[in-house]
């Protein structure tokens, strides 16, 4: 009778664990067409890999769409975000504040952080040189599929954010957009249940 009991709760579990994933799946998938287009102080523009001195298709399209978003007039500062992957000699923010310099945005409306390797720690930062410049409300750039994760750690570090999601991205063909989408899924089911022991 018992192990029949732990069995029906085993199945519970397991049916309740897969609609959990599905719920998370739609709600990423969803997510990634919210364009929040409000009025903030900066927007912070999540890490992404830069090959030498030259962002990555990846990089360049987050760096054009904050770009956009300066000239546009929703935003009046930029903080890029982003250390050095193994090897490099440059970290990613400074690749992306020169390429934007080098597109037109003023030095020194560009803040960055050099220290980050993971999207809670590109968070973490931007929300250090926040705080000492008295920045209080952001756009997070990043691509599509990035966004749930993203806003929901930055929301649950006090930060008022919307999301922008990159209006083109490298992950284009299901081939390249698949994998991204189901390694965002893991990290965010990952970071939900992170969250009681945080």
């Amino acid at each position: 009778m018992l192990k029949k009991i732990i069995g029906r709760l085993f199945k519970v579990l397991i049916l309740l664990f897969a609609i959990f994933i599905c719920f998370s799946a739609y709600s990423i998938w969803s997510y990634s067409k919210i364009n929040q287009l409000v009025k903030s102080d900066a927007a912070i523009v999540l890490g992404a890999a830069a090959w030498g001195d030259e962002p990555s298709p990846v990089l360049r399209e987050r760096i054009n769409h904050s770009i956009w978003l300066y000239e546009n007039g929703y935003v009046d500062k930029i903080i890029f975000t982003g250390g050095k992957g193994v090897g490099d000699k440059y970290a990613e923010s400074e690749v992306a504040r020169d390429y934007a310099i080098k597109n037109k945005v003023v030095a020194e409306d560009i803040y960055i952080e050099t220290e980050s390797k993971i999207t809670e720690e590109n968070l973490q930062y931007a929300n250090i040189i926040a705080t000492k410049n008295n920045f209080k409300t952001f756009i997070i750039v990043s691509d599509p599929m990035h966004m749930k994760r993203a806003v929901l750690m930055a929301e649950n570090r006090g930060m008022e954010v919307y999301s922008s999601p990159t209006p083109s991205s490298a992950y284009r063909s299901l081939n390249s957009k698949l994998p991204f989408f189901l390694r965002e899924l893991f990290f965010y089911i990952g970071y939900i249940f992170s969250l009681p022991f945080r």
